[in-house]
């Protein structure tokens, strides 16, 4: 009777356990939570790590307050690249003090984007001791406010060697912020303003806030590594072809910039169910990150026959 009893409860239990079981086998990659220091601050993330990555990334975020964007890490994850992503400083379990309009401060201002930039620096750095093959090809992702911290992480940090950015600004942040403003959330903007409209107002509008502006053009112009930008044309943030007029010129200057205008998409070009975005990102960084492993080898090759005569 008691073996019977015993039997039932171990073939519930299998049943009730299988499903886990059957998900923990499928997944294509590990997960490991970190901790790593940034400004004498403790910061905590995930690592994402599929068995044979080609590629990996840091996650930067954008200016909202948000946790290790996990979701995301994910969708990257099943498509071979490691990641890291962390909550940001103030944020969840990361420490420090979060800075940004929903707590009545300024996030775009140097200081705070300086020390943004330092903690992807720093997310870096603690990723590549992680990596087995540490000569896997290590870039930076990231959204919106991210197009001002990306470029001064990459301009420091040699280690970075590509970077994709969603719906992210070539412009300064006083730009952005007078464009916003005259945009004013209003999700109908582009049926009844031009183009021309909104480069007037973006260049010319007074000031609502006075501080330093950051113009993330003079770090893009120190780096020699490729980038890709995803715009939407209804952006109500950042005034998309103002930002593509100022990459055409970095791109006639030799830099290896690239972009990809999405007719029907706004602002969130990375979370959209229409896929298209992360799908053309993820293609995009196979190239690269290929063309960079090739380029190594090249390089080792002509080394050693250098060496040889």
């Amino acid at each position: 009777m008691n073996n019977k009893l015993f039997s039932n409860l171990l073939i519930g239990l299998s049943l009730i356990l299988l499903p886990k079981m059957i998900f923990c086998q499928s997944t294509n990659f590990t997960i490991q939570d970190v901790k790593f220091e940034s400004q004498g601050i403790n910061l905590t993330g995930s690592i994402l790590k599929p068995k044979n990555p080609f590629a990996a990334v840091v996650i930067v975020h954008g200016s909202d307050p948000v946790k290790r964007e996990m979701g995301f890490a994910k969708r990257l994850a099943n498509e071979g690249i490691a990641v890291l992503t962390y909550d940001k400083r103030g944020v969840g379990e990361s420490g420090g003090v979060y800075v940004g309009p929903s707590v009545g401060t300024n996030n775009i201002d140097t200081t705070n984007l300086n020390l943004l930039s330092k903690d992807a620096n720093a997310a870096v750095n603690t990723f590549r001791t992680y990596l087995k093959e540490k000569k896997i090809p290590i870039g930076l992702i990231g959204f919106s406010q991210a197009g001002w911290i990306i470029p001064l992480t990459a301009s420091k940090n040699p280690q970075i060697e590509f970077m994709v950015l969603f719906s992210c600004p070539t412009i300064t942040t006083l730009e952005q912020l007078r464009f916003q403003f005259y945009t004013n959330g209003n999700n109908d903007f582009w049926g009844n303003h031009t183009d021309a409209d909104a480069r007037e107002h973006t260049k010319n509008d007074p000031d609502k806030y006075q501080f330093v502006a950051t113009d993330p053009k003079i770090s893009l112009n120190t780096l020699s590594i490729p980038g890709l930008w995803l715009f939407g044309e209804k952006d109500i943030q950042i005034p998309v072809k103002l930002c593509i007029e100022q990459l055409n010129t970095l791109k006639v200057q030799g830099k290896l910039f690239e972009y990809t205008l999405f007719s029907t998409l706004g602002h969130n070009t990375a979370f959209d169910s229409y896929t298209a975005p992360f799908d053309i990102s993820i293609q995009w960084i196979k190239q690269k990150t290929l063309n960079i492993k090739n380029s190594r080898i090249q390089s080792t090759f002509s080394f050693k026959n250098k060496k040889a005569r």
